[in-house]
């Protein structure tokens, strides 16, 4: 359906506001005891507000690109040395479904009532809130509010595999920084109280146990989102553009740029100087690189990073790199294509700050992307959706 669709309002408004205040009301405790379960409470989401989706003339660009990327995803299948075995390994199945549900739930956001859409705000923003008090609560602790939790369930962990578990709720919590900061703005009385009463526990609960817990990404990616958010809102109009322009970029030239490192010599000596972690990482970009190069226009086919242990596990912890390694150019360019349209779209020609939080959400995504998870991987589909949904409710909520 496109804008010429008849608008929704009345109470499946007021119900599309409503579903998104619950969701937001429950991201803090997901992302602290079951960062998993977002694919199945923004897919609810999505179920829950199906009715009401509407896809406006502006979204056919990335409509068009999610569209491409998924038929090519789902068609690569075919040739993937990767075979599912049980429908819930099918990442074709599930990105067909994702697509429909998690655009549903991002709709929703557009369309949401006003009065509806100031609660969903001000979940999102104090649910941020306490997620950085209890963040930073753990980050002193080292993790004991989470273990005994668990230990009061019978389910008791090893104090490293406790760390590990909390920490996970450091990449919701900077996903989210931008919208709940600027949110925290915008509803409500007394705005920055309100934003020194959010915003200080965000950041404290994001920066300390990141530090506590030596985990650099939620950290880079507060400072990628801190710099994206202020091009955007000191060039409205060109800012967007060359975010666009940085992200085509990432997805289009990441295979050269390995390549490049590596011939000027500069690869195994940084790789031996960085910590293991890092170190991983730098090798599983190495691995993909050189497999990219046997099948570079169609990939190796969906999923078939999987395939590539012990060089690679699981995925090559970069987004770029696993689009090329699996999916080849033709995936490449239509992420590419979605991300540069997605960014340009929010050029203005005055400053606004929904629109710099929405450049910085999607700059933490990225970064986020490039170091850390899997494209595929369901529970962070369903967060980037969150996010989109965040940044759509905020760029309608009136400014103060």
């Amino acid at each position: 359906m496109t804008d010429a669709a008849p608008p929704v309002s009345g109470r499946p408004a007021l119900w599309c506001g409503w579903v998104l205040a619950a969701i937001f009301v429950l991201a803090p405790p997901f992302a602290w005891l079951g960062s998993r379960g977002f694919s199945t409470l923004v897919a609810l989401v999505g179920l829950l507000t199906l009715p009401a989706m509407r896809v406006r003339d502006e979204d056919r660009p990335v409509a068009i690109a999610v569209l491409t990327l998924v038929i090519w995803a789902v068609g690569s299948s075919v040739w993937s040395p990767f075979i599912p075995r049980k429908i819930g390994e099918n990442t074709a199945v599930k990105l067909v479904l994702e697509a429909v549900l998690y655009a549903a739930a991002i709709s929703a956001a557009r369309v949401a009532a006003p009065a509806s859409r100031v609660w969903a705000l001000r979940a999102l923003a104090w649910g941020m809130a306490i997620l950085g008090v209890v963040l930073l609560a753990e980050g002193l602790t080292g993790a004991a509010l989470y273990q005994t939790l668990r230990a009061a369930g019978h389910i008791p962990i090893r104090p490293d595999l406790g760390v590990r578990n909390a920490a996970r709720a450091l990449f919701v919590l900077a996903l989210f920084t931008p919208a709940a900061l600027v949110a925290a703005l915008r509803v409500g009385g007394r705005p920055h109280v309100r934003l020194v009463l959010v915003g200080l526990p965000i950041l404290a609960g994001l920066i300390w146990p990141s530090i506590a817990f030596s985990y650099d990404a939620p950290l880079v990616a507060l400072g990628a989102s801190a710099i994206a958010g202020g091009i955007v809102w000191i060039w409205p109009r060109w800012g967007p553009r060359l975010l666009a322009a940085i992200a085509a970029a990432f997805f289009l030239g990441a295979p050269a740029l390995v390549w490049g490192v590596r011939q000027m010599g500069w690869y195994e000596p940084l790789a031996a100087r960085v910590s293991l972690s890092w170190s991983q990482r730098l090798g599983y970009w190495r691995h993909a690189q050189d497999w990219i190069t046997d099948h570079p226009l169609r990939g190796w086919g969906l999923d078939a990073s999987r395939m590539f242990s012990p060089g690679i596990h699981l995925h090559p912890h970069d987004a770029a790199l696993q689009i090329w390694l699996e999916l080849g150019l033709i995936g490449a360019v239509a992420a590419a294509v979605l991300w540069a349209c997605l960014l340009a779209g929010m050029s203005r020609p005055r400053r606004d700050l929904a629109m710099s939080a929405s450049a910085a959400t999607a700059f933490a995504y990225l970064t986020f992307d490039a170091f850390s998870f899997g494209v595929w991987q369901e529970w962070w589909l369903a967060l980037g959706a969150l996010a989109c949904a965040a940044c759509a409710a905020l760029q309608r909520q009136p400014v103060r």
